[in-house]
């Protein structure tokens, strides 16, 4: 995979170049302290992985990548943990805290690179996301005697509770005769995550994360701790 870095600090630069290095199925191609030069770069050459520090001059790495039309992988480097939810609501491939260790700059990268192997998988370039099928943005359930829609933005987190399940939104909750499993099974992974054995939340819609709790609105989402570890390879470098 070809690669680039976005970082205006010096010493992150250099210490994301010799990882890079030292990954085989990695190739430096440009660094950047300034990030309009590393979107001029992006227009004019194909790249399938950004290294992104959010907090840059001129353009934050979130404007950064609302501004890319065809976008590539991203993994965002930053010292702020508080990125973390906005940069999962950007569908970026990972998120990493500095000072970033090998090990986890490791699980980053292949990561990416599982998902530029299923991207190419089947033809000789890498899918571009417009192409694909798109997936739906809201389910169907069953609540009384009606069968209604949810629109997936709509929804805050998900209740289970023995053979039913609530499924809560801003305006009403919904119970309806389902599984937890059930609903994961047909949720986006890449916004719905399994916290706890009784709750799934919704990604884009947590405010933040406190310790051993999620934070949505008024409302405490525990974290069980069978689903800690998974919960932060989703979210990231996450102190829980």
């Amino acid at each position: 995979m070809n690669c680039i870095i976005i970082d205006d600090e010096p010493l992150a630069l250099d210490l994301l170049t010799d990882y890079i290095e030292k990954i085989p199925f990695l190739k430096l191609e440009r660094t950047f302290t300034n990030p309009i030069e590393g979107l001029g770069y992006l227009q004019e050459n194909a790249v399938d992985l950004v290294f992104l520090d959010v907090e840059l001059p001129y353009l934050s790495g979130i404007e950064f990548v609302k501004c890319l039309q065809s976008k590539p992988q991203i993994i965002f480097t930053t010292a702020y943990e508080k990125y973390a939810v906005t940069g999962y609501d950007l569908e970026i491939t990972d998120y990493l805290v500095k000072p970033v260790v090998f090990e986890r700059f490791m699980k980053a990268s292949s990561k990416a690179y599982s998902l530029n192997k299923l991207n190419r998988k089947g033809t000789d370039r890498p899918v571009n996301t417009s192409e694909k099928e798109p997936q739906p943005d809201y389910i169907m359930v069953k609540t009384g005697y009606s069968t209604i829609k949810v629109n997936l933005s709509d929804i805050l987190y998900i209740e289970g509770l023995k053979d039913y399940i609530k499924i809560h939104t801003p305006d009403k909750t919904i119970l309806t005769l389902n599984s937890l499993k059930k609903i994961q099974e047909i949720l986006p992974d890449n916004r719905f995550v399994r916290v706890h054995r009784s709750f799934i939340v919704a990604l884009p819609k947590i405010d933040s994360i406190q310790r051993s709790r999620i934070v949505i609105g008024k409302t405490f989402v525990p974290v069980g701790e069978n689903y800690k570890s998974s919960f932060k390879d989703v979210i990231g470098a996450i102190n829980l």
